[in-house]
């Protein structure tokens, strides 16, 4: 597994609570910034996805 997949779902999983915590507190700022990191994530996650396909094709 990439190391770019390990951060990537860690951002997501550290934005989500950031959106569920501006959610609660009526912090739209917070929200919005949870929401951001979320994204920053998922785009990592499938650049890590992207690594590992390679590295897969790469062996055979």
């Amino acid at each position: 597994m990439d190391k770019d997949r390990i951060e990537g779902t860690a951002k997501q999983v550290k934005g989500k609570i950031k959106e569920d915590i501006g959610k609660v507190t009526g912090n739209a700022e917070t929200e919005a910034e949870g929401k951001a990191e979320q994204a920053v994530g998922k785009t990592q996650d499938t650049v890590g996805k992207l690594k590992d396909a390679a590295r897969d094709a790469l062996k055979k």
